[in-house]
């Protein structure tokens, strides 16, 4: 039986990776931290011109995106549909797409490609400054079906709610396609502002969610336990992580606990979509949800060892040789 292959959708964005001492920065820039702030174009540039003295990396990033990067390093048949600019920053995505073996599906326009500022404290965690740039130009009109030809999971990332005629557009597209409709929910701060739309979605469209506490709560109102079984209610599979605790994971009355894996943490970025990655690598090689949940947590917990949300070919090594001996 031919293994199915996976289409994400997201921002394509490039990521300015930059360690800051404390949490004093971030509240000079007016930025929660670890949330994900929307900015214009001319704030990116003064907090990269204020971050400017502590060094910088850069990497291709956006959360599907890294998903998809790493499905595809897991053996994985992955593609990636966004918007870039006709620019060096959309030119160097669609280059490190193409190096980590997933398949770019790139439409253009003539403003900016996106980038991120990403600050990671002392801790790990990650406080996101995005400017979508030409990724926030992604609209209805360019979600015709032959995109969707030959996929069979469409995997949606929570940010693009920013953007909901055009995301229920590509989700009803994907479904009249057969495909099956996962969905990470990104951010506490987004589910909040968008809670009835992710709703909608998740009653009438989406049949895994992938879901940290935070958003868990911000989507059910409920503990992680509690916005588990909430969740499944409305889709086949749910996903509740719950940081250092591991993680719950349901599918109808079927229900595993997901142990924590010890991990020296270096940055959080990056850490959900790659757990997203792994569990779906899982799936779609037919293991058990509880083998999809460990083959997740390997993967996460790998990724925040890490700066970035990159892993260089010995840490993948290191990753199959985890999940072989599973």
């Amino acid at each position: 039986m031919q293994q199915k292959k996976i289409l994400g959708i997201g921002s394509a964005l490039v990521d300015i990776l930059t360690r800051i001492p404390n949490g004093q920065i971030l509240q000079e820039l007016n930025l929660p931290k670890g949330s994900m702030t929307y900015v214009d174009a001319l704030t990116s540039v003064a907090i990269g011109d204020k971050l400017a003295h502590l060094g910088n990396q850069m990497a291709s990033g956006g959360s599907a995106a890294n998903t998809m990067s790493g499905l595809a390093q897991l053996g994985v048949e992955a593609g990636f549909l966004s918007k870039v600019g006709k620019d060096e920053v959309g030119r160097f995505f669609e280059k490190q797409m193409i190096e980590t073996h997933v398949k770019p599906l790139m439409l253009k326009s003539d403003t900016p490609s996106g980038r991120v500022q990403a600050l990671v404290t002392t801790d790990g965690e990650r406080t996101f400054a995005t400017c979508l740039g030409a990724a926030a130009e992604l609209c209805a009109d360019d979600i015709m079906p032959e995109l969707f030809e030959g996929w069979d999971i469409f995997y949606v990332e929570g940010y693009l709610v920013a953007n909901p005629t055009m995301l229920r557009k590509a989700i009803e597209t994907a479904k009249a396609k057969g495909m099956t409709i996962a969905i990470d929910l990104a951010s506490y701060n987004v589910v909040e502002e968008s809670r009835d739309f992710l709703l909608e979605l998740v009653n009438d469209y989406v049949d895994i969610v992938f879901a940290n506490e935070k958003e868990a709560f911000a989507l059910t109102s409920m503990e992680p336990e509690a916005a588990l079984h909430f969740i499944a209610d409305r889709c086949d599979i749910a996903v509740v992580k719950v940081g250092p605790k591991g993680a719950f994971v349901q599918r109808g009355n079927e229900i595993v606990t997901i142990p924590p894996m010890k991990a020296e943490v270096v940055d959080t970025t990056g850490a959900g979509d790659m757990w997203a990655a792994g569990f779906l690598a899982g799936l779609v090689k037919g293991e058990s949800l509880q083998k999809c949940g460990m083959m997740g947590a390997v993967v996460a917990k790998n990724i925040i060892e890490v700066m970035g949300a990159k892993m260089d070919e010995a840490r993948w090594e290191k990753i199959h040789a985890s999940i072989a001996n599973l």
